[in-house]
């Protein structure tokens, strides 16, 4: 009765201190916003949705959740499986099964880091929606209930108050009929005992609002400890996350560095008639600031004539740089030799490069000073 009365206009509400209602909002705004925090990183860990449905009932039945290959085992399975069928001694089958180790590695990693995310992030987060808040939004509820009787009981008291007076004000000691001066007086004394009563009714429901609401008011305290409790998995969420995107370019600038050594195999191919595998290729981040290599048009090789160009280029100390097409470029990764044709690199260093006729399109001949040497393509950032 008294909250529809509350809701119709009809009956006045007892107010919380601004301090308390402080508190509720600050709860109500973790509450909604740790959902969507936990629900989003579940979205990045696990990007299918049916899969995530079935890890939820899994949890809810208290049943261990099956293991899962991830994409990268399940790609480098796939990849060895061709190279298989290839010819593992091929080229086009050597680099699937180098490709296909880098995949195994990059979802072992990726892996890791859902197992280790999910634990310290995620874990905690779901602690705290279905233990924490669930304790205060109990005990609210039961602070609602309190103050609905309080208020109840304060809307008695002001009737029964308003009653009293109202009766005590009838009879009139002048009128000539003593039986309405009896009656009268018997129905001021029935309001005056229900006065009382409503007092002592008051009283007992504003203890038990006030205690209420003191429970209540430490709950809703301790959320600032949660928000500490939160940051620190955070961090350990960040931490988790650096150290997969780590291992993941760890491992693919290894891999690049395997297929960069060996790309003039590749091209060198006598039956191959495609262009080199994509792997080969650079980065789709270095793609975006790669211009446009100019080379020398490459000379034809007549029969009987060797090719003097393109056999100096396997001896970059005794080659000279063209008369135009140099250009300054800037290393990206470090890069190791393999032989005394190719030039290591440091990053972030500058050197001068450029192409010559008969050369692997994924090399160029680059030049620090007096050292001079082949360099790969996808380890250089080129400067117009």
């Amino acid at each position: 009765l008294q909250f529809t009365e509350e809701k119709l206009g009809q009956a006045e509400k007892t107010e919380l201190d601004a301090h308390f209602e402080n508190l509720l909002a600050r709860a109500d705004c973790t509450k909604n916003w740790t959902e969507k925090i936990l629900r989003q990183t579940e979205v990045l860990l696990q990007p299918n949705p049916s899969a995530r449905v079935e890890e939820f009932l899994y949890e809810k039945l208290d049943r261990k959740v099956p293991s899962r290959v991830t994409n990268g085992e399940l790609l480098a399975q796939y990849m060895t499986e061709a190279a298989n069928d290839f010819g593992p001694a091929t080229p086009y089958g050597k680099t699937l099964i180098k490709v296909g180790e880098t995949q195994r590695r990059l979802g072992a990693a990726e892996r890791d880091f859902i197992h280790s995310a999910s634990i310290n992030f995620l874990t905690p987060l779901r602690n705290f929606l279905e233990g924490d808040w669930r304790t205060i939004s109990k005990e609210r509820r039961i602070l609602q209930n309190r103050r609905l009787d309080l208020d109840a009981c304060k809307a008695r008291l002001k009737k029964a108050k308003a009653a009293e007076a109202k009766a005590a004000a009838v009879p009139d000691f002048q009128e000539t009929r003593p039986r309405n001066y009896v009656l009268s007086a018997s129905a001021s004394a029935l309001w005056s005992d229900e006065v009382e009563k409503a007092e002592h009714e008051l009283r007992l429901t504003q203890t038990e609002f006030d205690r209420q609401a003191e429970v209540t008011r430490l709950l809703l305290e301790g959320i600032s400890s949660t928000h500490v409790n939160h940051l620190r998995c955070l961090h350990e969420f960040v931490e988790s996350q650096t150290n997969y995107y780590a291992q993941c370019y760890q491992y693919m600038l290894d891999l690049q560095k395997q297929l960069g050594r060996f790309s003039g195999t590749f091209v060198g191919n006598a039956e191959s008639t495609s262009p080199p595998p994509a792997a080969t290729s650079p980065p789709a981040v270095a793609a975006a600031t790669l211009p446009a290599v100019p080379t020398i048009p490459v000379v034809p090789t007549i029969v009987g004539v060797p090719n003097t160009v393109a056999e100096s280029v396997l001896n970059p100390n005794e080659v000279k740089p063209p008369a135009s097409g140099t250009r300054k470029a800037r290393v990206l990764y470090d890069y190791e030799a393999a032989d005394s044709t190719e030039l290591a690199l440091l990053a972030d260093e500058m050197i001068t490069v450029y192409s010559l006729p008969g050369m692997d399109p994924d090399w160029l001949i680059g030049e620090r000073g007096n050292q001079k040497g082949k360099v790969p393509v996808t380890y250089l950032e080129l400067l117009s």
